[in-house]
């Protein structure tokens, strides 16, 4: 203990002196500690870290699967689930929807809200500010118009502590608040309550096995496996599919832990990639924090000399110096902490919305305080190790010859070299994932998205179920607004659409093309992206009819059904066929019912250019009919306008209300804007990366350059003998100009081998960038070697100035 107080008080006394040397290895490494800490922060809040609900490994999803492909399920299956299977506490039915809320100035789109069985929240563990949950007996229809609020929508409500018992009218018709939940669950406060919760209630004519539009959650017994539950499932499956084949023949169960059941795999890669990049920032850190003592313990050579002369054995030599690295570490880490601490903030403000779980909260926890410390620890033990282990090797008498310039100086030199290699070759792999990054992102910006987004705005208008009696109300409805949206002063084309460009079809329906292949079961048939739209669509968002015709006014209810689909559609589906001859078979939409009716037959009389919907990275095969013909509740209003379309939205919702006085707009976005958030995930990641890339290539310079420097010093007597036979200034900087390019060229030849299994990594990730991408090796690894000469240039330039006379007189 004595010797390691001693220890401790020779390293803070000599951190001190030399100020200069500990303010560059503390910023050093507080970057690198700092970032390392805020993503790894992201990823154990979102990957590692249990979810914040009392026993969360009971919680599961439940879909329905159909050849290996989850999907939502059908009210007739989940009764059925629920009734036959005895491995859950609860099954949970719901929805996620939107609700229009009536308030003093005008109706307002609650996006995000939810219908779901009763009791969802007590599963879930969530307290109650005031009230309760739902109860069994409001899921019958009728007795369904009850409310849960969550603490944020009670407080935009105005915090009313009487609220219970009170009305709120939701899509027309009034609800009594029956509950208020309290401001998040567990630690962190996470919360993913919705801000209006009301039961769901099936109505005879919603109790079917062909229409899928649930999401099912349970939690499981106590004591019951996932495995167990899964048995117990497939031989419930098995049994509705006996007493229903027609619609649920190859239909199974599939159970799957709660915990980031609906975070992509990609997402989950990217995450892990992220982290490994963060890890190669740190490691590139400590590289040069190794350089930089390294360095200064080839000056130190003549006091440790000294050391060993007094008696002082090697194991102490190694011990001193290790406390002193140690001691950096610290207050290193300690910054990095509060640097970690920032950069979360930051991140938390540029993380796209629905990037991450809800359940995810990003704040530093003991947990994340702990591996930070074991990073800072072993940090220090790798940047220190070497120092002190070329330390401990000093020969006394060599180290007291000649000022010490004998002792390890080769050896030491040597691996500050090879230190210097590894750190270029971490740094090039580093900048070849951003590059990687960088270059998807390009390519998806410049996708032909098959349409034009400029001059469009576009809003959602959502009916509660039942809003319409019939499709010919439906049909005034809409012919109405459309009128009305024509009126608007700077608007030149209006359409409805039941999907949403660049965003989702209205549904994915299963077709047959008459003459065509059979399907004895119906679940095997080819999906299609199938949406109705209006006639002049295709002239408000740009998209070309490039065979056939568009749809008019006389594609109407009477007609005969007919159909554009999209270059894909053709590709994949008509190869070799003429699609004017082609008619294709799907059941048919009832407006407003989560039902399916018979198969109705549409003719195909145009071919549209193929629009991006979903995942840019995808073409999709796609078909539109007239709207007249396939009537939806819901539907997107686009309008074309001439002057700024974000400038348009007042005027448009004026002339919403003129019509309908109880619908509010839902997701208000000229297209430009949908373009851009349809990038987020892919260009946020590209930042990291980019930033992270430029943290390495600041390192690089910072760590080459150093080395060059101190090469120099070393070198001084040697460029002045030199200088003194003849050598001119230009000879002396390409000498040390060519050592820093002889240095880059190995750092970057070992780096494509780590370039290459990046991109390997990263291609599920990636668009239009193979794992072998020659132009962004190339050029990152150009921008590190005009670099690497720059850092040695500095130097070289110093070598060239030196005084020879000067330099001979200095030994």
């Amino acid at each position: 203990m004595t010797n390691l107080m001693r220890n401790i008080r020779f390293s803070l006394r000599m951190v001190l002196k030399n100020s200069g040397l500990t303010l560059a290895v503390i910023l050093t490494l507080a970057l690198g500690i700092g970032a390392t800490t805020a993503i790894y922060t992201v990823v154990y809040s979102t990957l590692l870290e249990p979810m914040p609900y009392p026993n969360p490994d009971q919680l599961v999803m439940v879909w329905s699967n159909i050849s290996g492909h989850n999907n939502v399920m059908s009210a007739g299956d989940f009764l059925d689930w629920r009734r036959e299977s005895k491995s859950f506490q609860q099954l949970i039915a719901m929805q996620w929807t939107s609700f229009n809320l009536a308030t003093k100035d005008a109706p307002e789109q609650v996006q995000h809200s939810l219908q779901c069985s009763p009791g969802y929240y007590n599963m879930l563990g969530y307290h109650f500010l005031m009230g309760r949950d739902l109860l069994p007996q409001e899921e019958v229809p009728g007795k369904d118009h009850e409310v849960v609020l969550n603490y944020k929508m009670w407080n935009r409500l105005g915090a009313d502590l009487a609220i219970l018992g009170k009305s709120l009218r939701i899509d027309g018709e009034p609800y009594t608040v029956v509950g208020v939940l309290a401001p998040g669950i567990g630690d962190k406060g996470a919360d993913v309550s919705a801000p209006l919760t009301i039961p769901l209630a099936f109505h005879p004519d919603q109790i079917n096995h062909d229409y899928h539009w649930l999401i099912t959650m349970g939690r499981l017994k106590s004591g019951v496996t996932l495995q167990q539950a899964q048995s117990e499932m497939d031989g419930v499956a098995r049994n509705i599919a006996a007493a229903y084949p027609d619609s649920n023949t190859d239909w199974g169960v599939r159970i799957e832990p709660l915990h980031n059941d609906f975070l992509p795999k990609e997402r989950i890669q990217n995450l892990w990639l992220l982290l490994g990049a963060v890890g190669f920032v740190l490691l590139i850190a400590c590289v040069n924090i190794a350089n930089l003592l390294l360095a200064k313990g080839a000056a130190r050579q003549r006091e440790i000399a000294v050391r060993g002369a007094l008696g002082a054995s090697r194991g102490q030599v190694f011990t001193q110096f290790l406390t002193e690295s140690l001691i950096l570490a610290v207050l290193g880490g300690g910054l990095g902490v509060g640097l970690g601490s920032i950069l979360l903030r930051i991140l938390t403000v540029l993380i796209p919305d629905g990037t991450l779980p809800t359940e995810a909260v990003l704040k530093l926890d003991p947990h994340v305080l702990l591996v930070a410390l074991g990073a800072t620890t072993l940090s220090g033990l790798l940047f220190g190790c070497a120092p002190a282990w070329y330390a401990m090797r000093i020969d006394p008498c060599e180290g007291l010859k000649d000022g010490g310039r004998s002792g390890v100086g080769t050896g030491s030199h040597k691996l500050r070299r090879a230190l210097i290699v590894g750190e270029l070759a971490l740094a090039l792999t580093l900048l070849a994932g951003a590059g990687l990054a960088i270059h998807s992102v390009w390519n998806l910006s410049r996708v032909d998205l098959g349409l034009r987004t400029d001059h469009v705005l576009t809003f959602r208008l959502n009916h509660p179920a039942g809003r319409f009696k019939d499709p010919a109300e439906m049909a005034v409805y809409y012919r109405q607004m459309l009128d009305a949206m024509h009126s608007v002063a700077g608007v030149t084309e209006v359409a409805a659409v039941t999907g949403m460009p660049l965003q989702y079809h209205s549904d994915g329906m299963g077709f047959t093309i008459i003459g065509g292949p059979t399907y004895a079961d119906r679940s095997k048939r080819p999906d299609v992206g199938f949406q109705s739209v209006t006639p002049d669509y295709y002239k408000t968002f740009g998209i070309q009819i490039v065979r056939g015709r568009g749809f008019t006014d006389q594609d109407n209810a009477a007609g005969v059904r007919v159909a554009i689909v999209n270059e894909e559609f053709v590709r994949h589906y008509l190869k070799g066929l003429d699609p004017f001859k082609q008619r294709l078979s799907i059941d048919e939409i009832i407006p407003g019912q989560p039902k399916l009716g018979p198969s109705v037959e549409w003719q195909i009389v145009g071919i549209s250019r193929t629009v991006r919907y979903g995942d840019l990275r995808e073409d999709s095969p796609a078909m539109d009919v007239p709207f007249a013909q396939s009537l939806g509740a819901d539907a997107t209003i686009g309008l074309r306008t001439q002057s700024d379309p974000a400038a348009m939205a007042k005027a448009a919702a004026a002339a919403v209300h003129s019509v309908d006085s109880e619908i509010a707009l839902a997701d208000v976005a000229t297209m430009d804007q949908v373009k851009k958030d349809a990038l987020n995930d892919d260009r946020f990641t590209m930042d990291l990366y980019a930033g992270f890339a430029f943290v390495a290539l600041v390192l690089a310079a910072v760590g080459i350059y150093g080395l060059m420097a101190f090469t120099v010093s070393q070198r001084t007597q040697e460029i002045g003998i030199r200088m003194a036979f003849g050598a001119s200034r230009a000879n002396v900087a390409r000498l040390i100009v060519r050592q820093g390019a002889m240095l880059a060229s190995i750092g970057l030849v070992l780096g494509v081998g780590g370039s290459i299994a990046v991109g390997r990594q990263m291609q599920s990730t990636l668009y239009g960038v193979g794992a072998l991408d020659v132009s962004v090796i190339a050029s990152v690894a150009a921008i590190l070697f005009a670099t690497a000469l720059v850092a040695s240039y500095l130097p070289a330039r110093r070598a060239s100035s030196i005084d020879p006379m000067k330099a001979l007189r200095s030994e």
